[in-house]
């Protein structure tokens, strides 16, 4: 079994500028909008490339091993023992990206990945620097409303550029506090929430869209 580590604040914020740069997923899903074929052989392609340099990496591999060791190493939670595969967090939010664009339209899958990572990165970043109000598992409600505030305004932008009707940014609350609690109660769910948050978002989102 890995053994868990604490990672400095400056490391936390290395970590979740990658999770934050990986908006361009959004950007590419809105771009390439129904032809989600190529979004889901994109996703699936550095999905596979990600797997590959991180068992490489776990066992020692002079090349993709040392070069993402050399580039994520210091972020990882867990500490690689030898033949162990660790998965970082990279990982899911591509399996995320590949699993929204599968099972919903191009403006619910930017959506969903929009709300995950800014929410995500803005309730463990405020969390952690100013959160005094302790909620559950070790978290903060300023954590929590950070990843509301941030998530929302996330997906507002994503709703703006796709010109949606009112009703969706009304849903949309709806949707971001219901993946900000699957980020909370992650725990108890079990879930990664790379995969929680989306599909909490997605799921809302998608059956609204009957009723609006």
């Amino acid at each position: 079994m890995s053994e868990k580590k604490p990672i400095s604040y400056w490391e936390e914020i290395k970590r979740k500028g990658v999770h934050l740069s990986s908006l361009w997923m959004v950007a590419a899903t809105l771009l390439l909008g129904e032809r989600q074929w190529i979004s889901c052989l994109i996703f699936g392609a550095l999905l596979l490339l990600t797997l590959v340099s991180e068992h490489d990496y776990a066992n020692n591999g002079k090349y993709l091993g040392r070069l993402y060791g050399k580039l994520f190493g210091k972020m990882l939670r867990d500490d690689v023992k030898p033949g162990q595969w660790i998965v970082s967090g990279g990982a899911p939010v591509l399996a995320a990206a590949l699993l929204m664009n599968l099972l919903f339209t191009p403006l619910i899958a930017a959506g969903a990945m929009a709300v995950m990572l800014t929410g995500d990165a803005a309730a463990a970043l405020i969390g952690r620097k100013f959160g005094k109000h302790k909620a559950v598992n070790g978290k903060s409600w300023e954590g929590f409303i950070s990843f509301i505030l941030v998530g929302y305004g996330a997906l507002s932008v994503v709703f703006f550029l796709k010109s949606v009707p009112a009703k969706f940014y009304l849903w949309g609350i709806a949707a971001v506090v219901l993946a900000a609690l699957a980020e909370l109660f992650q725990k108890q769910l079990k879930v990664d929430d790379n995969f929680s948050i989306p599909l909490c978002v997605g799921a809302v989102l998608f059956f609204s869209s009957f009723l609006v």
